[in-house]
């Protein structure tokens, strides 16, 4: 990767594609970019946040917070990435996502909606393998106590960007 991307999040259900143009981008390289966003759309809960995205792994870590800056939750999405030119980074939700609370629980959701995307041939039976096979592999790493090992690259950039505020 020679330029900073332009990034985009891709979802299935509902079906949309939206440039995350509003993302600032705090470390860009081979393996993983680490951003902070506000809420695209805002909720009474979910405010603003960090996300990881691990390239060579096919995940999404976020940090969710509150606007009164607590701590909400992790979340992770399983996802594809693909690049359009040489500078334009599509992110493609594949569907499952893990929920990390602070308390350690963890939930796994939206398995359901794989089944839907693959039953209206929205995802190919290769992805649907390639997206259970990145959530076993994320649950693995989360189940073996070894979460530190992808949430570092979004504690480091806090404390970085401590002061800053949100966007």
């Amino acid at each position: 990767m020679t330029n900073t991307p332009i990034l985009f999040r891709k979802r299935l259900i509902p079906q949309e594609c939206v440039q995350l143009k509003d993302d600032v981008i705090l470390s860009c390289n081979d393996t993983v970019i680490v951003t902070k966003w506000n809420a695209l759309k805002p909720r009474k809960d979910l405010h603003h946040g960090y996300s990881c995205y691990f390239l060579k792994e096919g995940f999404k870590v976020s940090k969710f917070y509150a606007a009164d800056n607590s701590l909400l939750y992790w979340y992770c999405d399983i996802v594809d990435f693909a690049y359009e030119g040489e500078d334009r980074l599509i992110v493609t939700d594949l569907l499952a996502d893990v929920i990390y609370y602070p308390n350690g629980f963890v939930k796994v959701v939206d398995i359901d909606e794989l089944v839907t995307a693959h039953d209206e041939q929205m995802i190919s039976v290769e992805q649907l393998k390639t997206a259970l096979s990145r959530l076993d592999k994320l649950l693995q790493i989360i189940y073996r106590d070894k979460f530190d090992t992808l949430s570092i690259y979004i504690n480091d950039a806090e404390q970085t960007n401590e002061g800053e505020g949100n966007l």
